[in-house]
């Protein structure tokens, strides 16, 4: 949609560590990102660390930006671009306009939003959701898709919801919100508990005892048998990961209705994922009567699985008669959804979420910071 589009927007990409800062045109970067350490004790160190990278980026802009656009860690109200009280940026407590700052100092629009938000809108508009539809086009399959739900699978259980083109924010800035549905395995506790870096360790030193200090990507080693550890605990532990991610997804799906792609530093294993949570997505729910429903009413299908993907891509419409008339119109009876590992990574799609959001907006003509 945009990759074409010769306007620039300068990024952030905000980490507990270190700021970094860019620039993109036509959904790519145009500069050499300009890297500086992230202050989270000074407001007043923090703010002109943050006016002084994007400064750097302009003065090696070619011409002058449209807007800015980033990710930055809530809780905020992200519509005012305002910052509240973060666990990693203790300057921020009490609520810091960063949104407002910015604009009045570059006179540009501003667009904050989370990175699960970014990660949907990118993979919705330069990712994904437009592969899956050139890949039915290319099948011969007249179906489009135009509803996304992103997952990030990291730190946190992070999420983002686009509908027909337009991401959903909500009226509190609270849409997408996945991290806190109900735990299938704990229902007293949040489903994060189980789907996150925490979480796959938690689970790995439960179920084989060891106390040792270990990462996702060394108990992805264990499982693999390049790492010495408790294979089966080390499968079992992303394992459960799909399955609690699994029946959070299904309750987003019955909203949502659209395809489902997932990112994040875990996904790097969803070799074990992947089957769990494809499995549970196809779990069965009942009515008192002992009748039987699929937990989400489309049939689920694995987009990296190349038979799977055939029968998705399948043109499985008919034609029916129009009664009184000698038309037919064209009837899809069967409901179909499918889950994709990103392409992009996380980074790349929430970047690009963050230019084409900004974008998109200013088209809109809504007004801005």
């Amino acid at each position: 949609m945009y990759e074409n589009d010769k306007r620039i927007v300068m990024t952030l990409d905000a980490g507990g560590t270190n700021f970094v800062f860019s620039a993109m045109m036509s959904c790519k970067e145009i500069v050499e990102p300009i890297r500086m350490p992230s202050i989270n004790d000074d407001l007043e160190r923090c703010l002109a660390q943050v006016e002084t990278g994007f400064r750097m980026v302009e003065a090696a802009l070619p011409e002058a930006p449209v807007a800015i656009s980033f990710a930055f860690p809530g809780p905020a109200d992200y519509k005012s671009g305002i910052i509240g009280d973060l666990p990693n940026f203790k300057c921020f407590r009490g609520g810091v306009a960063l949104g407002p700052y910015l604009a009045a100092k570059f006179g540009i629009p501003v667009f904050i939003n989370n990175d699960g938000n970014l990660f949907a809108y990118g993979e919705a508009l330069a990712g994904i959701l437009p592969k899956i539809n050139r890949q039915l086009a290319e099948a011969g399959n007249s179906r489009r898709y135009k509803n996304l739900l992103g997952i990030t699978l990291g730190t946190g259980f992070g999420a983002g919801v686009v509908i027909d083109g337009m991401l959903l924010t909500g009226d509190n800035g609270c849409g997408g919100d996945v991290w806190l549905m109900r735990n299938k395995k704990m229902p007293y506790a949040l489903a994060e508990e189980s789907v996150s870096i925490r979480a796959v360790k938690r689970v790995y030193r439960d179920l084989s005892s060891d106390e040792s200090v270990l990462t996702p990507k060394d108990i992805f080693e264990i499982a693999e048998g390049t790492r010495k550890g408790n294979a089966s605990a080390a499968v079992r532990s992303f394992e459960e990961l799909g399955e609690v991610a699994a029946d959070a997804i299904a309750h987003a799906l019955d909203i949502v209705d659209g395809v489902v792609v997932i990112s994040g530093g875990v996904s790097a294993a969803h070799k074990y994922i992947m089957p769990s949570l494809i499995s549970h997505l196809r779990d069965k729910l009942q009515m008192l009567t002992g009748e039987e429903f699929p937990c989400v009413q489309m049939s689920v299908y694995d987009h990296g699985n190349e038979t799977e993907l055939a029968e998705f891509l399948k043109d499985e419409s008919k034609f029916i008669d129009i009664p009184g008339t000698d038309e037919k119109v064209q009837y899809y009876d069967t409901k179909k959804t499918c889950i994709a590992i990103s392409e992009l990574g996380a980074s790349r799609a929430i970047a690009i979420g963050a230019y084409t959001y900004a974008l998109s907006q200013i088209d809109r003509e809504i007004p801005t910071l």
